[in-house]
């Protein structure tokens, strides 16, 4: 499945997880915090990040829809949960999402080196796999 489908099609979701999530946005973590404030808004590149999404049966910490891309913060919920964390991503990579993580206490200590991780990936991978639809120059990127 291409990316290019994802925002156009309905990820599945339990809708018994809609109120957690809501809880989870009420309640998020220091580096949840940090990184909502620089994703939020389409801060980040003009690119709209949900945060606290359900998908299938699990809760991400960020997603972007256009993007496909999960942005995970693992914090101390994931300590000791490594198998399980392993067994969500792939069942949500599965939908076609890609994921990226950074531990909570290199989002406290290198804020901007994990936003621009993220610039990044969404920089290589706009110009290579989204295809022409996706394609943007720098000046087209600022005034997004």
């Amino acid at each position: 499945m291409n990316r290019r489908s994802i925002s156009q099609r309905f990820l599945p979701y339990n809708p018994r997880l809609t109120l957690v999530a809501r809880m989870l946005r009420k309640n998020m973590t220091l580096s949840e915090i940090l990184v909502w404030n620089k994703l939020k808004n389409k801060q980040m590149m003009g690119y709209d990040f949900h945060r606290q999404r359900p998908i299938d049966q699990y809760i991400v910490d960020f997603f972007c829809p256009r993007l496909a891309l999960v942005v995970e913060i693992d914090g101390d919920s994931h300590e000791g949960k490594l198998e399980k964390d392993s067994t969500r991503q792939l069942e949500i990579e599965h939908y076609g999402v890609h994921f990226l993580r950074f531990p909570d206490d290199e989002v406290k200590k290198d804020l901007d080196g994990v936003i621009e991780a993220i610039r990044d990936w969404i920089t290589t991978t706009s110009n290579s796999k989204l295809g022409p639809r996706y394609r943007l120059t720098p000046l087209q990127r600022q005034n997004r």
